[in-house]
């Protein structure tokens, strides 16, 4: 796949093209791709995704928290595993976000030549977002652009999407949320100073600062973890949280207890993965009713990593 950030000297050859912010590029966006790609050898021509590089909303309201399901970097990665030929990153703007449906097909239509466009089944664009599918394929007949609009990926009568996975996240159901990702939900950023306390509780913890600040936290809890640092994986115990016994204060934390592992990576890039959600965050009456339960979280991550304990 050929990724293209700069439009201005593109020069695409007739293709057929599909839309969309394709945040967290799940299994319903592979399914996309993949009745995109059929539409794509039918019609002989190669096969063209335009998504964006800052979530639409951002654009039109300074004060939007996406919560997003991949950064940037992050979808560009998963963009290049797909089997389209081009990755257009299309910059939305406040004048494209005015283009009615017919507008913005014709801008398709003309700088990118695109004759056909296949349709999330959910998928509503232009200014009021209003037309059906429809009248989008009366305006791609209007145009000389063949129109379809693709099935949805449904398991037990869940259409699988980017809301409902992030709704999955904030519930800590990330079991589920990684089945429907196709790959475990992670979060990654930088090592940095903490209150050291679970040093003193025997639970030393390297603490999180996300590398993309729009990028959704799951619930608060604990959870089992696998950790990467310089290459190498490990497993671990993370508290999402506010750790209330401690009374640290307000500002929620992202620590991880690395199991087996003693190295100093302050300020060292860190990926933790998401694995097991263990239970929801609470204050206990005292540090070593803190410490018992701690034990008990390890032992139960443990058994479900099958790790030698």
């Amino acid at each position: 796949m050929k990724i293209i950030t700069d439009d201005i000297q593109i020069s695409l050859p007739p293709c057929v093209a599909t839309i969309g912010c394709f945040d967290g590029v799940h299994r319903g966006h592979r399914y996309l791709v993949r009745q995109l790609c059929q539409v794509g050898e039918e019609r002989r021509m190669p096969t063209a995704l335009i998504t964006f590089p800052v979530h639409p909303r951002q654009v039109m309201q300074a004060d939007y928290q996406p919560q997003l399901l991949s950064c940037l970097p992050q979808k560009e990665a998963l963009l290049q595993t797909l089997d389209a030929d081009y990755c257009i990153m299309l910059p939305f703007t406040r004048q494209l976000s005015q283009l009615s449906a017919r507008e913005f097909m014709a801008l398709l239509r003309n700088r990118f030549n695109v004759r056909a466009l296949v349709i999330g089944y959910d998928h509503r664009f232009g200014h009021n977002r209003s037309e059906s599918f429809h009248d989008y394929c009366r305006y791609g007949e209007e145009l000389g652009m063949e129109v379809r609009q693709a099935r949805a990926l449904v398991e037990e009568g869940v259409s699988i999407s980017s809301s409902v996975i992030r709704d999955l996240l904030k519930r800590g159901q990330v079991e589920d949320a990684n089945h429907y990702l196709s790959y475990h939900y992670y979060l990654d950023g930088v090592v940095v100073d903490g209150y050291k306390v679970g040093r003193k509780l025997g639970f030393p913890t390297a603490n999180l600062r996300p590398s993309c600040a729009d990028k959704l936290v799951p619930a608060e809890g604990v959870y089992a973890v696998a950790v990467y640092i310089g290459g190498k994986r490990y497993a671990g115990m993370l508290n999402i949280g506010h750790r209330p016994t401690v009374d640290n204060g307000a500002e929620r934390s992202i620590e991880v207890n690395i199991f087996d592992f003693s190295e100093d990576i302050y300020y060292k890039q860190m990926r933790v993965e998401f694995l097991h959600y263990i239970r929801g965050e609470k204050k206990f009456d005292s540090l070593d009713a803190l410490i018992s339960q701690l034990r008990r979280d390890k032992e139960t991550i443990i058994h479900l990593l099958n790790l030698q304990s």
